[in-house]
């Protein structure tokens, strides 16, 4: 523990202790009640930030139980049950779980095949600068998905090549897409070099890498994933 330093032996060494004595009587004199008011406010303050951070837990954990019933609702089928507290969550103020729920309802629409109500909603999460960045990115993916037949494929491309290069977490879904939009685009060399990267990435997903195979294959390139390289050896 730090030891407090002695102030008073510089401040003693110029006056004697009468003279220190009346200052300070002074001082009290001209600003105590404003000292005491100060003090006051000071912990009424430091009481607010304690009962907000208090009532921020209790919100937290009042939502991550209801999202968790939200999702039994989901899985037993009763979506009827599920909408009010999903559309509730997707209002929170709390990021993360405002996040998840506008992800669910972003699938549940997708399930009805609503691509344009499903890309709004990813579409929310991945302008939301409150969200954390991997989750904003992977909303955006999820967007380009449900938008991909209506979107110009040069769009795709300038959207998520930012995503589909080695190294990123998204670089197998991502680089899928804009692969796809290379096609369209009618730049085989492009996407063949692109999708035979993804299948030698052994970060990107098993089936992923089967498609990049694949379709690699059909363009006359030899994409050989990790998989089937060590099938070889």
């Amino acid at each position: 523990m730090a030891v407090t330093p002695n102030t008073d032996e510089a401040f003693l060494r110029e006056v004697d202790e009468e003279l220190r004595r009346d200052q300070l009587a002074s001082m009290w004199t001209r600003y105590g009640r404003w000292l005491i008011a100060a003090i006051v406010a000071g912990l009424a303050a430091f009481g607010g930030v304690l009962y907000w951070q208090y009532h921020g837990e209790q919100t937290a954990s009042e939502q991550g139980e209801k999202l968790q019933v939200v999702f039994d609702d989901i899985g037993a089928q009763n979506l009827a049950e599920a909408k009010k507290p999903l559309d509730e969550l997707a209002a929170s103020k709390v990021a993360g779980y405002r996040a998840s729920a506008l992800f669910t309802q972003g699938d549940l629409l997708l399930e009805k095949q609503d691509l344009k109500g499903a890309a709004a909603k990813f579409a929310a999460i991945a302008g939301d600068a409150s969200i954390g960045q991997p989750l904003r990115d992977l909303a955006l993916i999820r967007q380009t998905s449900a938008e991909f037949d209506a979107l110009k494929p040069d769009v795709v491309v300038n959207r998520l090549r930012p995503l589909a290069v080695k190294g990123s977490p998204w670089f197998g879904s991502a680089g899928e897409l804009v692969g796809v939009a290379y096609l369209r685009m009618n730049k085989p060399e492009l996407a063949a070099s692109l999708f035979g990267q993804i299948a030698s990435d052994e970060t990107v997903p098993e089936s992923i890498r089967q498609r990049a195979v694949q379709i690699a294959g059909t363009m006359g390139v030899d994409a050989v994933g990790p998989a089937e390289e060590k099938k070889a050896q």
